[in-house]
């Protein structure tokens, strides 16, 4: 690490080539170059004199430029910036149709034992983000991948898929397909949002599986974008949303993720409501505050009110 921060530190001083992204270490110090490939645990950036290998967990940010021969394609690396396990970027408006094209191979259903739920792919190397609801308590996670081959899609299932963090209060969970069973199989990710551009009546759309119904897509408006219930924010939405679409993706018309399908009003239709995307960016950055002990498959903790105590003027019901 010290030879990194070494030429990190004479980057510093050296021009930077036109085009080239740009890449914030964690201690604060920026290099400049060009991204050639990505792994797991490293970005390898060309920074001209050699090739740099930038640790993951000492990023903290990378904000990729379009070139100047011409506008980047819609929805990708149009202003784009690495967080680590996530991505954001500038998105272009497409719509519901071509966002649905776009970005819906990101789109999983993930199985446990006796139920089922959605998710969506926040890095190609297999990190899924769904509801904890759909996974607490559960060892044995199934995720199934869509995609899309000579215009026919076709199922891929991960049965090696680990809970890495769950968090009941906000019901956010990180799981992760294993990379020995992913293999070269290539992902679809898709980009998170900012919570701060969502706007009363906007257009937005859902994809998931009701009802255990694969890769249906519903679409709507936001009805209100902080609605308060238990303590917590959501986005109001009134696209409709059924069980099996519990962790998966809101989505505006460029294709960003901005909310989490959650939970509905039982017997109303049209009231419906997401976790705002800044709780999953919040969520994702501490997950190692809500590791998931696979001896204590009811991890976090969670503790139940006490009981109240009854006077004449209460009634429990």
């Amino acid at each position: 690490m010290r030879t990194v921060l070494i030429l990190t530190a004479l980057l510093l001083t050296l021009a930077s080539p036109a085009g080239a992204d740009e890449f914030r270490l964690k201690d604060g110090k920026v290099v400049r170059g060009e991204l050639l490939k990505q792994t797991p645990e490293k970005l390898f950036v060309d920074i001209g004199f050699t090739v740099l290998g930038i640790p993951r967990d000492e990023l903290e940010e990378h904000l990729a430029t379009t070139p100047d021969a011409g506008p980047a394609e819609a929805g990708e690396g149009d202003g784009a910036s690495d967080h680590g396990l996530y991505s954001e970027a500038d998105l272009t408006e497409l719509g519901v149709r071509k966002a649905v094209e776009k970005y819906g191979e990101g789109v999983v259903l993930v199985k446990v034992p006796g139920a089922l739920g959605s998710g969506f792919i926040i890095r190609e190397d297999g990190y899924i983000i769904t509801n904890a609801h759909v996974v607490q308590g559960e060892i044995e996670v199934t995720v199934t991948v869509y995609k899309v081959v000579d215009g026919q899609f076709e199922k891929k299932n991960f049965d090696q898929v680990r809970v890495l963090a769950v968090n009941p209060f906000i019901d956010l969970a990180l799981i992760k397909i294993d990379e020995e069973e992913l293999g070269e199989y290539q992902l679809q990710k898709v980009f998170l949002g900012r919570v701060e551009e969502v706007e009363v009546g906007q257009q937005v759309f859902v994809v998931g599986a009701p009802q255990g119904l694969e890769r249906s897509v519903t679409e709507g408006i936001v009805s209100l974008k902080n609605r308060e219930n238990d303590g917590k924010v959501y986005i109001q939405i009134d696209a409709a949303v059924n069980p099996g679409n519990s962790g998966g993706p809101l989505f505006n018309t460029r294709g960003e993720v901005i909310g989490v399908n959650s939970w509905k009003r039982l017997f109303s239709e049209g009231l419906n409501f997401a976790i705002p995307v800044d709780y999953v960016k919040h969520f994702i950055k501490n997950r190692d505050a809500f590791a998931y002990d696979r001896d204590n498959p009811n991890s976090g903790y969670r503790y139940l009110p006490p009981p109240r105590r009854q006077n004449s003027s209460t009634q429990q019901d």
